[in-house]
């Protein structure tokens, strides 16, 4: 019987079969998959096959696990080396992030992005928290915006407080499957709220002695949406990790430097002290952001020399 991932604590998985039962399920014996390394071989979002062994329904086991269409995945906390899943089979991710209370840094925004483009699952950022903008953080967010919409992303402005916003990003839910994510804090589950106000999931006030949103979800939780469509709430990230993307292709994974990589003297360029660069005589022009270029070389440095 075929069944889909809602939740997963590291041992029992909620699932629902294809009629929406909802049964609690443990996974049969280990399960590798494609060869990947993760912490945790089942995740939200996975199609699986499961058996049903008594009528209680208190045996219920996953012996299978369809290919995915795509994940997206952070380095695991425990180890830098090792994937952990944070959810599979997404149409679209909505990265919630913030000018102030708590900031989100422009570096958090480029490595969600690239997580996201290496699988070509579009990404949506919203800015909530547009009731506390003041002149200085309105000209901030003008000028991510730009940046972002210029290659091709989709930049929308909310506050869940005041629900400026908020019924235009429901709107691009219906019928998708879409991953939530974005810092602790950012008030992701404040927008939950809005679309299932009976669930009144619990939300908690940056903390005010470290400015990081403190946790809320543990574990996460994939949720059928009233109008159609499906969403997955994600624990607050504080950091997220790339996994497996060699130096070599990180600008694969920036549009903007992606357009024009076949245009540089060498077809090894790296985008930094080589001569001939489109890509640095872009970010000359003005042409490439300055901004999106120093988070490419930063990430490009913290990237461990690991043989491919």
């Amino acid at each position: 019987m075929k069944a889909t991932v809602y939740k997963s604590t590291g041992s029992w998985y909620v699932v629902k079969d294809e009629q929406g039962r909802q049964f609690n399920a443990r996974m049969l014996g280990k399960f590798k998959i494609d060869g990947l390394t993760s912490t945790n071989p089942i995740a939200v979002g996975d199609y699986v096959e499961i058996e049903i062994e008594n009528e209680l329904e208190s045996g219920v086991t996953i012996t299978q696990i369809y290919d995915r269409k795509n994940y997206i995945t952070r380095t695991s906390p425990a180890n830098k080396h090792q994937h952990h899943i944070i959810s599979s089979n997404l149409d679209q991710s909505l990265l919630f992030a913030t000018i102030k209370d708590p900031k989100t840094s422009q570096g958090f925004i480029d490595r969600f992005l690239i997580s996201s483009e290496s699988f070509h699952i579009p990404t949506i950022i919203v800015f909530n928290k547009a009731d506390l903008y003041k002149k200085k953080e309105e000209e901030k967010f003008e000028q991510m915006k730009a940046i972002y919409e210029t290659i091709g992303y989709t930049v929308k402005k909310i506050s869940v407080e005041t629900n400026e916003g908020v019924e235009e990003v429901k709107n691009l839910l219906k019928d998708k499957v879409t991953l939530l994510s974005g810092h602790s804090g950012v008030g992701k589950s404040s927008f939950l709220n809005k679309i299932f106000p009976e669930m009144n999931l619990k939300t908690l006030a940056v903390s005010d002695w470290s400015g990081k949103g403190m946790h809320t979800t543990t574990f996460a939780e994939m949720f059928d949406v009233p109008f159609g469509g499906k969403i997955i709430d994600t624990p607050g990230i504080r950091e997220l990790g790339l996994v497996d993307i060699p130096k070599q292709e990180l600008s694969h994974y920036f549009p903007e430097m992606r357009a024009l990589i076949n245009d540089c003297q060498f077809n090894n360029c790296m985008h930094t002290n080589e001569p001939n660069c489109a890509v640095k005589e872009a970010v000359a022009e003005n042409k490439i952001s300055m901004d999106r270029y120093v988070s490419y070389c930063n990430i490009l440095e913290s990237i461990d020399e690991v043989k491919y």
